[in-house]
């Protein structure tokens, strides 16, 4: 943990999100029962998903990306929701999975059918789907369309293959660096899994100049939180997703999550 940063308690509501099982696709249609109206979080980064599993698009100079595709049932509420931000799904060149739970993966599919765009996703996290791969991204990785470069990382641990995402973000003249952390959840099992995963976060707190934080469940990153400050931002008023402080100490939270994890799994082992 870095002392040196500022450490807050995470809500309640993302500390039990850490800790629940991914829901199923028999669950689906709980998720697809919420709605949520897209939105602009900066010039080049919308909200489209739903309330609990979160989707993004992000417009570029020479076509869209869409991360995370939401369950197979909630297809047409993301393609929906790509119109209502003013954009034409036929444009959407490459689609990104964050890790190959049905709540991120399902959908991709029939967004491909819909939009024509290629889907990338780490290779473990591949095989856990029933999909035909298509774009393996390997880290390290970068992807650049138009005017926007997307720099992959597999941080294992909440599955074997998460792909955590760095990116640009512009809010006028002004541009930050945002992350999407792709699997923060403790829903797993095993001494090697929590080891593998408390490696992950401790790659991504080395990482400096980290701004804003993409969450792929909103209550992690407060998005809609802080949705609701950006709906009443004044001229010259702080954009309330640049919050490198926050993220940092959310990191520090998920360390000290998993760290507890690990005494846990270690006497389970012990036991066995």
């Amino acid at each position: 943990m870095n002392s040196s940063r500022l450490v807050c308690s995470m809500p309640l509501v993302a500390a039990l999100a850490l800790l629940a099982p991914a829901p199923s696709s028999a669950q689906g249609g709980d998720f697809n029962a919420q709605t949520r109206d897209a939105f602009k979080i900066f010039d080049n980064l919308y909200y489209i998903g739903v309330d609990l599993v979160s989707a993004y698009l992000i417009p570029t100079s020479d076509g869209l990306i869409v991360i995370d595709t939401l369950f197979a049932a909630s297809s047409d509420k993301l393609l929906n929701n790509i119109r209502a931000v003013g954009f034409d799904p036929a444009d959407v060149e490459y689609i990104f999975v964050s890790h190959g739970h049905g709540d991120h993966a399902e959908g991709a599919p029939l967004l491909k059918r819909a939009t024509g765009a290629r889907v990338g996703m780490a290779e473990a996290d591949w095989e856990m789907t029933d999909q035909t791969p298509e774009m393996v991204i390997t880290d390290g990785q970068s992807i650049t369309l138009g005017d926007t470069t997307i720099t992959f990382y597999i941080t294992p641990g909440h599955t074997l293959g998460v792909l955590s995402m760095a990116f640009p973000v512009h809010d006028g003249d002004q541009t930050h660096n945002a992350f999407m952390f792709g699997g923060m959840g403790l829903n797993f099992t095993g001494v090697d899994r929590t080891r593998m995963y408390l490696d992950s976060v401790g790659r991504i707190q080395a990482m400096d100049g980290i701004e804003v934080s993409v969450t792929n469940h909103e209550g992690a990153g407060q998005i809609f939180a802080r949705a609701d400050r950006l709906a009443t931002r004044g001229p010259g008023d702080p954009h309330p997703f640049v919050d490198p402080e926050g993220f940092y100490a959310w990191l520090d939270t998920l360390e000290a999550n998993a760290e507890a994890k690990l005494i846990e799994e270690r006497a389970a082992a012990a036991r066995d």
